[in-house]
């Protein structure tokens, strides 16, 4: 699964994209994870199975979510004390929990997965 956390700048998105990287890696998951900025999101979100959206970017989140919608990406808004989960098993949990519990992406319609 391909987890990509948008912030505004990309700073604080990289320390989230590590920290659920690492937590994934610790839970056998063979996840990857990686930080873009609000520019860089029509261009990331070809690459992204979720899209994890930083707290300060909720006024955006209408406009994430239908430009993922069109590409069947999954979009969770983060809480704002997300960067507190030191370890990333919480944004792990979150996308997990996005995902349908399993971490797995469900099949799309047609038999593929997106």
């Amino acid at each position: 699964m391909r987890i990509l956390v948008v912030c505004g700048a990309g700073a604080s998105s990289t320390f989230v994209a590590q920290r659920v990287r690492h937590a994934a890696h610790e839970n056998g998951l063979a996840y990857s994870a990686f930080a873009g900025t609000e520019q860089s999101l029509p261009i990331d979100l070809d690459a992204a199975d979720v899209v994890l959206v930083g707290p300060h970017l909720a006024h955006a989140l209408e406009r994430i979510e239908r430009d993922a919608a069109i590409r069947g990406t999954t979009v969770v808004l983060l809480p704002s004390d997300i960067f507190n989960d030191l370890d990333g098993t919480r944004t792990l949990q979150l996308v997990r929990d996005a995902v349908g519990g399993s971490g797995e992406i469900p099949e799309a319609p047609g038999g593929t997965t997106s």
